[in-house]
């Protein structure tokens, strides 16, 4: 089964019940801080904890560059919680939404079939999704990475300039 991204405000992703939140000003030279200072609070039997940095600077860079433009007058608000087994944010920024959803669902689709045949000749179709608006770092990479890191699902709101995302973690095993 290929994954997909949702659009379902009312995912169970969406439930904001007993996380932290911080808000953050749009400035892509801070991102790095800005990951730290969510990811702190995840306990350290997450293993992970590296990747987890990462994929969260990740959507905190797509909020806003993608989200809010680079804009410094908005901001990107942030909830999140985490356990030994489990890590969840929302991340939502001030912008118009994710408008080509579907249309990232399908380039993915037809990309993860060319993997899947070994089709490499039609897979160079398939290398990076940019859209009018992309620059020339951008490719959906991170993307394509974020929806497989996020096993609980990458869940939009109705105007996706929000996402919901979640991952669950084994249950470290006590050492005798």
């Amino acid at each position: 089964m290929i994954k997909e991204l949702k659009v379902d405000e009312n995912n169970k992703l969406f439930d904001k019940t007993n996380m932290f939140y911080k808000k953050f000003p749009s400035d892509q030279r801070q991102i790095r801080y800005f990951a730290l200072v969510v990811v702190q609070k995840a306990p350290p039997e997450i293993q992970e904890i590296n990747l987890l940095e990462q994929q969260i600077s990740e959507l905190l860079k797509n909020a806003v560059k993608h989200g809010n433009r680079n804009d410094p007058s908005k901001s990107v608000h942030v909830w999140f919680s985490f356990s030994e087994t489990e890590a969840r944010l929302i991340v939502e920024d001030e912008g118009d939404g994710f408008k080509d959803l579907e249309k990232w669902n399908e380039f993915n689709r037809q990309r993860v079939a060319c993997l899947q045949a070994r089709n490499f000749d039609e897979l160079d179709n398939y290398v990076s999704y940019r859209t009018a608006r992309s620059d020339e770092h951008d490719g959906g990479n991170a993307l394509f990475a974020a929806l497989e890191y996020w096993d609980e699902g990458m869940v939009y709101n109705e105007k996706c300039n929000a996402v919901a995302v979640g991952k669950k973690f084994a249950k470290k095993r006590l050492e005798v």
